[in-house]
């Protein structure tokens, strides 16, 4: 038979589709391209300018236009996510293609920085698509949960802000309050992109694949890097490499929706849910962060910059010990959990097999639990210190038919009781079925065995009342003691032969067995 080759899975054409997309692949082309150009130009600022200007709106119009198409497959909180993006990159296009006009029509555009409408329109985009991610519904999750995602949010928000202290304030000029004031409002615009960006991470609930997500939160930081690539004081006649940094980003924040529409194609849930871990190591990167920023600026002296990094650092460690403190009481309040749950669960394995060993009306062992306990007590005791009692009650059936079966059951349950207060605490009586009843007598002599089986005669003798009726539980006993080569089948055949043998004598009697007993005549 020709075999048949199974094709490639889900997985893989998924990953093919995304490595052989054309129009991810044409964007590449398309920026790379633009790179080429601005580093042969370099030295024209104004042509450089207008070059940088030129390829935004393209790249734009894909993050626009791969939004919107996600927007329409997906659904719910998700959907919400995507149509704000989407309106927020076509403001970038909006803005960024009016910018394009102005470099070409006008000179003397030196700077990446846009004009007024450039500007607002990227404000607003970035301002909506921030929001989108702030108002994206975190799962559902306790007060303590949502204390420590807080908590992990801000260490990391606090090391942003330190490291973006730290740049603007050596950026700007000290005598130029406008240059760091304006320094501090870019950081705190990069800052919030990626406190909101950590959000979705830390949730477990983003609204797009991480395939898609790497790209976008790589350009956040490519863009963060770009703000501060530029000579200080330096605004126009920029180094090639800056223009290249503040470029790049466009392709990246343009390539993460892409990938998610691609992948969307194949599968409509194909987004970032999934299970949330109970740690995160986010704030200890930010700890690594500031310590290592701090080492850096000890060198340079004591100034605004290495205070602000030491205000940054202890604020990291405070947060960092009440994230602690929080874990420590979730997890005592865990264990207590399953300190309880493991109690629950050995109660309700003990009832279980209380349950599968005892007889449900009496309460006594029945036949499978007294086989296993005659087993272990003819195994673990001397020759002639185990014996087996076999208890049968005379005229039961009469009981039965008389007074019917309810109450028939009244009186097995009365004469169980009967016998366990005949018996010593370390003897074990069981009901193996009908009306018969056994009794294992462990550490005893014949003479034990017999007095056991009087003191039983004499408990029966006493009525059993059953509503307003005294019934009497005659009985017949036949009583086995343990030889050297007994087992639990032989010891309960002497024991019956025994019983027989004493109804036969007359009934309410006991008989021990005796070897060479025969099975009486009817």
């Amino acid at each position: 038979m020709r075999s048949q080759r199974r094709g490639p899975g889900p997985d893989a054409v998924r990953r093919s589709a995304l490595h052989r997309d054309p129009v991810a692949l044409a964007a590449a082309a398309w920026t790379a391209f633009g790179m080429v150009l601005l580093l042969a130009l370099a030295g024209h600022a104004n042509s450089q300018v207008r070059v940088f200007w030129l390829f935004q709106p393209p790249l734009d119009v894909l993050l626009a236009y791969s939004s919107w198409r996600v927007f329409q497959i997906a659904g719910g909180a998700i959907r919400r996510y995507w149509r704000l993006q989407a309106i927020g990159a076509s403001l970038f296009v909006v803005g960024d293609t009016v910018q394009c006009v102005l470099a070409f029509t006008r000179h003397g555009q030196w700077s990446t920085a846009g004009g007024d409408v450039q500007s607002t329109c990227f404000a607003a985009g970035l301002g909506l698509i921030i929001v989108a991610m702030l108002i994206h519904p975190l799962p559902g999750r306790t007060g303590r949960e949502a204390l420590a995602f807080w908590l992990d949010s801000a260490t990391v928000m606090v090391g942003g802000v330190v490291v973006a202290w730290c740049f603007a304030a050596g950026s700007a000029s000290q005598d130029s309050a406008g240059s760091l004031v304006g320094a501090l409002a870019a950081g705190a615009v990069v800052l919030t992109s990626a406190f909101a960006a950590v959000k979705l991470i830390l949730s477990g609930n983003a609204p797009m694949h991480r395939v898609a997500a790497v790209p976008m939160i790589v350009a956040a930081v490519v863009n963060a890097v770009g703000l501060f690539v530029a000579p200080p004081g330096a605004t126009d006649h920029l180094p090639a490499h800056v223009y290249l940094v503040r470029l790049l980003p466009s392709l990246l924040i343009a390539l993460g929706p892409r990938n998610q529409e691609m992948l969307a194609r194949f599968d409509e849930t194909a987004f970032g849910s999934r299970r949330r871990r109970p740690y995160s190591l986010l704030p200890y990167g930010s700890i690594v962060v500031v310590f290592v920023t701090m080492l850096m600026m000890m060198p340079q002296g004591i100034d605004t910059r290495l205070w602000g990094v030491v205000g940054g650092f202890g604020i990291i460690v405070a947060l960092v010990v009440a994230r602690q403190l929080a874990a420590f009481h979730d997890n005592t309040r865990l264990i207590d959990q399953l300190d309880t749950t493991l109690t629950e669960l050995r109660e309700h394995e003990r009832r279980l097999r209380h349950q599968a060993l005892h007889d449900e009306l009496t309460g006594l062992a029945n036949r499978a639990y007294f086989r296993e306990e005659t087993t272990t007590a003819l195994t673990a005791s001397r020759p002639g210190t185990v014996a087996l009692l076999l208890v049968d009650l005379d005229g039961f059936k009469a009981v039965n038919d008389t007074h019917g079966h309810a109450a028939g059951d009244l009186l097995l349950a009365g004469v169980a009781e009967k016998l366990r207060q005949s018996v010593r605490s370390g003897d074990l009586v069981a009901r193996l079925g009908g009306d018969e009843f056994a009794v294992l007598l462990r550490d005893c002599t014949v003479h034990d065995a017999e007095q056991t089986a009087k003191r039983i005669l004499r408990a029966l003798a006493e009525p059993v009342t059953v509503g307003e009726t005294p019934l009497r539980a005659n009985a017949s006993i036949g009583i086995a003691c343990a030889e050297e080569r007994d087992d639990v089948r032989s010891l309960l055949h002497d024991a019956d032969m025994a019983m027989y043998a004493s109804k036969h004598q007359g009934k309410g009697t006991w008989k021990r067995y005796e070897a060479g007993m025969a099975p009486a005549a009817g």
